[in-house]
């Protein structure tokens, strides 16, 4: 168990293991199918740092606890660049172990945003354990700043209409 171990930062080497757990949140909390080449092109430019970051709690060469996908993007209506959190995911296997993986990882998003000093966008988009994420995002980051609606959709709805 590794309820200490510290968020470090993807690299390259973590492709594989990453693409498996963005696969796994896809088929958890996805609302529309997934397109694995999307996948693997932004998880590749965060781990190689090209516009972004992956934090993962795991050692290198081995599946990860969990992660976050940050991208370093431009709002739609602007130049200027924010950090956006793709995903956050914490493997299933280790959601009730002690460590406090989510949370961990909502820490690594701040430093990221500190020392990048790029604004952060970050939130919930589940239709599962949705009150409990929500409350710890506003431990971590105050009060929120809005709120997401799903018309005829539910996250995990994709998978299931597949199955």
């Amino acid at each position: 168990m590794t309820d200490t171990m510290p968020v470090r930062t993807g690299t390259p080497e973590d492709i594989d293991f990453m693409m498996e757990l963005a696969l796994s949140a896809c088929k958890e909390n996805g609302f529309v199918e997934p397109n694995s080449v999307k996948l693997l092109n932004e998880l590749w430019a965060a781990l190689t740092l090209e516009s972004g970051v992956v934090g993962i709690i795991g050692k290198v060469g081995e599946k990860p606890e969990g992660a976050i996908l940050l991208r370093i993007v431009n709002m739609w209506y602007s130049d200027q660049q924010i950090i956006e959190e793709k995903a956050i995911f914490i493997d299933p296997q280790f959601r009730n172990a002690k460590g406090g993986r989510a949370g961990r990882l909502c820490e690594y998003a701040k430093k990221v945003s500190d020392s990048l000093k790029l604004p952060l966008l970050i939130g919930v988009l589940s239709n599962h354990r949705t009150s409990g994420k929500v409350r710890m995002y506003e431990r971590q980051f105050g009060e929120p700043s809005g709120a997401f609606f799903l018309y005829n959709a539910t996250t995990g709805g994709w998978k299931e209409a597949a199955e």
